[in-house]
């Protein structure tokens, strides 16, 4: 399929039976030459690709109003089912169909709407051709990705996109390592062209991943991380600040939320407010009240603000904060959201 030969190297020790193992080795210039030699293979990929055939295919898949559904053999079945994953994350109806499953039942899930995708390097995978027939009677659209020309499968599928490729990086040019790597960066690069072309937006992708931070930091308000009711460690301005160490301490927020009779946010005094008074105070300390020492304009945060906004709030100048009392639009105080509770939901 081609003229260019993978770089030379010395397979000799690999022949001579387990006592010669411990001689191999991975020299440097032999693995340069293994990268440099598969960018080469890479860039006939790129250079040969039909970007007719290409726009063609990206746009069936934009058009379909069912399933996209992926489907191959071997090495070529774990490319078909990472770019169905892929479709999937970007809020597109797809699947992996097994050809083996396909003809013992799975077959039905295929209707008239929907693309059956066909990856095969060869183009005479058996298991693809038998079901070729098969989901033909089902009236999907049948599309091949094959990279040998004039091959049987191209001839029977509704439409083939051909995926240049000059040969394998394996010497002997028999493992599909350079075919699988093109495979998966056709499907990838489609993938991101029909997400730009349906407009996705962050939000959206961010919506799909819920559990990654990525998705957390999209997703997760103020009031989805705070303490809230029994958590907080409320007091009025007139206790005294040595009859509250117990609510200072116990709660874990490093901090007393200091409210009204009307539970509205009055101020807060911290741990180290704590260690100041006393330092300052002495003795004295025992006749002070929280309302006296706390500090009057602490940072609040609303229950609607994102939470990675809290984040960034409490980083903000003049200097750090380990909490910001979450107070609604009167100044009803109705919960804390700490550094260390905005850490542990992963964000």
């Amino acid at each position: 399929m081609g003229s260019l030969p993978p770089p030379h190297l010395d397979f000799s020790s690999a022949n001579h039976g387990n006592e010669h193992h411990h001689h191999q080795e991975i020299s440097k210039d032999n693995l340069l030459a293994l990268f440099k030699c598969q960018q080469d293979l890479l860039n006939y990929f790129f250079k040969h690709l039909d970007l007719s055939q290409t726009l063609d295919f990206s746009r069936v898949l934009l058009s379909t109003s069912g399933t996209v559904f992926f489907t191959g053999v071997g090495k070529s079945a774990f490319v078909a089912n990472k770019i169905s994953q892929t479709l999937i994350s970007l809020s597109f109806r797809s699947s992996f169909l097994s050809p083996l499953d396909a003809l013992h039942g799975d077959i039905g899930a295929l209707s008239s709407r929907d693309v059956l995708v066909l990856f095969s390097k060869s183009g005479s995978t058996e298991e693809l051709l038998r079901l070729v027939p098969c989901a033909k009677a089902r009236g999907a659209f049948l599309v091949s990705l094959t990279s040998v020309p004039g091959n049987p499968l191209a001839g029977v599928c509704d439409m083939n996109v051909h995926l240049p490729l000059q040969r394998e990086l394996c010497p002997f040019n028999l493992a599909p390592v350079t075919s699988t790597a093109i495979q998966m960066v056709f499907g990838d690069t489609i993938a991101v062209a029909l997400m730009a072309a349906r407009n996705l937006t962050k939000e959206e992708y961010g919506a799909n991943h819920p559990a990654g931070r990525i998705g957390k930091s999209l997703i997760f308000k103020v009031k989805d991380v705070m303490k809230k009711k029994e958590e907080l460690p409320v007091c009025k301005e007139g206790d005294l600040i040595m009859d509250q160490l117990v609510e200072l301490t116990s709660k874990g927020c490093g901090c007393l939320l200091v409210v009204d009779e009307h539970h509205r946010l009055i101020g807060t005094f911290t741990d180290g407010d704590l260690r100041r008074t006393l330092k300052a105070s002495g003795e004295a300390i025992f006749k002070l009240c929280v309302g006296e020492m706390c500090n009057r304009k602490p940072r609040t945060i609303g229950p609607e603000t994102m939470a990675v906004e809290a984040m960034k709030k409490m980083e903000s100048p003049p200097s750090p904060v380990q909490f910001l009392p979450v107070v609604n639009e009167d100044n009803t105080l109705i919960g804390i959201v700490t550094l260390h509770g905005l850490v542990s939901a992963g964000l």
